[in-house]
């Protein structure tokens, strides 16, 4: 009878700061949802606008206030509603997730936490950055784990993404299992002939002759656009008529790191625009490009790389994290911080453009195999379903001893 209820189960996602449009809608078709998130946040990420348009069919409680504020409030919501669920989804395993995972031991309730990033690696770059100091550093860092440990004991069970953050989510809860988030939707991102990707260049007014480099990812303390702005320039300067494209909600910070870093005529070949939909708009502009470059200092997966391959585009990323525990036969890998290293990789794939291509046509395979959207939400429905229908066995068992 539970299995049978649980087809659809009645589910909470806990937000704690932002989340994407694609999660949210695939979510809300596996599920009763109701989504929980900081009212600020909801709104100026844009999310708030594209859950309106989607059609998609969820609940929303906007929680308002700053950070001590929502956690307060949040609390409260937590502990009153918890109870109209058979599970509560938590996003990562940090401050948010701390209230859910207390009121779920306390209230009987099964929480899934996630793990889309490497907490303590991320928190590290602010470090090497200059942005923290020694003190705030090791103060910080004591206060992840310390969250992680903690969620990862009461949670019922984690969702990693990816070998790489499945590995250290493990450090802190037993009950790990593989994540998809969002997966890749391979019916959207597909390739595209040449001639289909001259008629897009022009749709989209971007430079029909050039060889079109993508950067998608965020302006962030984790990213390494630096290095990526010089290994274009590098590999403009040896003959390559590269041009990059920037699409990311932090589009004029990477306008201006380009001006500043004094790159030569860097305002003829780096371009930005602000991030696009992701369901409608983006795949296009994968689909345009002769390669995707992902710069960073720290990764968990890189879903950017995996739609770039769904559409048999060619990617240079830099290796770590998870991009080195799973992209290494897909994707060319640099070390980290070589500008030289990439600019090689990006001459190397414009010379040999069809052994590139052929790469990247395996990697859509992989994608398809492992990455598919269909996939990660069949996979997230079962997870739910099992962590409820298991705390309900538990507590059928105490009822009856």
């Amino acid at each position: 009878m539970a299995e049978l209820r649980l087809a659809r189960p009645r589910v909470l996602f806990f937000v704690e700061g932002n989340t994407d449009i694609r999660f949210v809608v695939g979510l809300s078709e596996i599920c009763d949802l109701t989504m929980a998130v900081p009212a600020r946040a909801y709104e100026e990420s844009a999310l708030k606008a594209r859950v309106a348009a989607s059609g998609a069919r969820l609940r929303v409680h906007e929680i308002a206030g700053g950070r001590a504020a929502f956690q307060l409030r949040s609390l409260a919501y937590l502990w009153r509603a918890m109870r109209a669920f058979d599970v509560v989804l938590g996003q990562e395993m940090l401050r948010g997730s701390l209230n859910a995972t207390v009121v779920g031991a306390l209230r009987g309730v099964p929480v899934v936490t996630t793990m889309a990033l490497p907490p303590v690696e991320y928190f590290r770059c602010r470090r090497e950055r200059g942005q923290i100091g020694a003190f705030g550093a090791w103060a910080g860092e004591a206060v992840i784990r310390t969250l992680m440990t903690v969620n990862g004991r009461l949670a019922t069970r984690c969702l990693a993404l990816g070998p790489y953050l499945q590995d250290i989510a493990r450090q802190y809860c037993a009950a790990t299992e593989p994540g998809y988030y969002y997966g890749v939707d391979v019916s959207t991102f597909h390739p595209a002939n040449t001639q289909e990707r001259t008629a897009i260049r022009r749709r989209l007014n971007l430079p029909v002759n050039a060889f079109l480099i993508v950067l998608a990812s965020r302006i962030s303390h984790e990213k390494d656009p630096e290095t990526v702005l010089r290994a274009v320039a590098a590999a403009r300067a040896r003959g390559l008529n590269a041009v990059l494209l920037n699409l990311s909600g932090g589009y004029e910070q990477f306008l201006a790191l380009a001006h500043s870093l004094g790159l030569a005529d860097s305002a003829s070949w780096v371009l930005a625009r602000p991030a696009v939909h992701p369901m409608t708009e983006l795949a296009d502009y994968m689909r345009a490009a002769d390669a995707l470059v992902q710069g960073s200092l720290e990764e968990g997966l890189g879903l950017s790389p995996l739609e770039a391959l769904a559409c048999e585009v060619p990617v240079v990323a830099t290796n770590v994290g998870g991009m080195a525990a799973h992209l290494g036969d897909y994707a060319t890998l640099t070390p980290r911080r070589d500008a030289g290293a990439m600019a090689d990789a990006l001459v190397t794939i414009a010379a040999r453009a069809d052994t590139a291509r052929e790469q990247a046509r395996r990697g859509r395979e992989y994608v398809c195999r492992e990455w598919s959207r269909d996939r990660a939400f069949s996979e997230l429905h079962r997870s739910l379903v099992g962590a409820s229908i298991g705390v309900e066995a538990h507590a059928r068992e105490r009822t009856a001893a």
